[in-house]
């Protein structure tokens, strides 16, 4: 299975370049990287070869902190179930101080 998330701040109408992400299986983190400068996470994830619960974390409080902005949500954790791990994942985050939402994406 392949994954791959893309974080847009909604405040600012861009990318949220430079974010922290973990993923976990269960309770083992698989990796942490940061989003490049669209946004996005990509070649970074290592291919997932179990079915079953996944979780991605990303640390929104220290994203808006660096950018002097109040944050409600320090962090967002968005679990997952991978039924085929032969199809794609991908994961979008849409994100301001106050408000995210997430979805099934292609």
């Amino acid at each position: 299975m392949s994954l791959s998330t893309h974080v847009l701040d909604a405040t600012r109408g861009e990318p949220a370049a430079g974010m922290r992400v973990r993923l976990y299986r269960g309770d083992e983190q698989l990796l942490e990287a940061r989003t490049d400068t669209d946004g996005r996470i990509g070649d970074a994830f290592p291919p997932v070869e179990a079915a079953g619960v996944h979780r991605l974390v990303f640390e929104t409080g220290a994203y808006f902190a660096e950018r002097g902005a109040a944050c409600f949500y320090p962090e967002v954790a968005v679990c997952f179930a991978i039924e085929d791990p032969g199809r794609h994942y991908h994961v979008p985050l849409l994100l301001s101080p106050f408000a995210y939402s997430t979805y099934r994406g292609s």
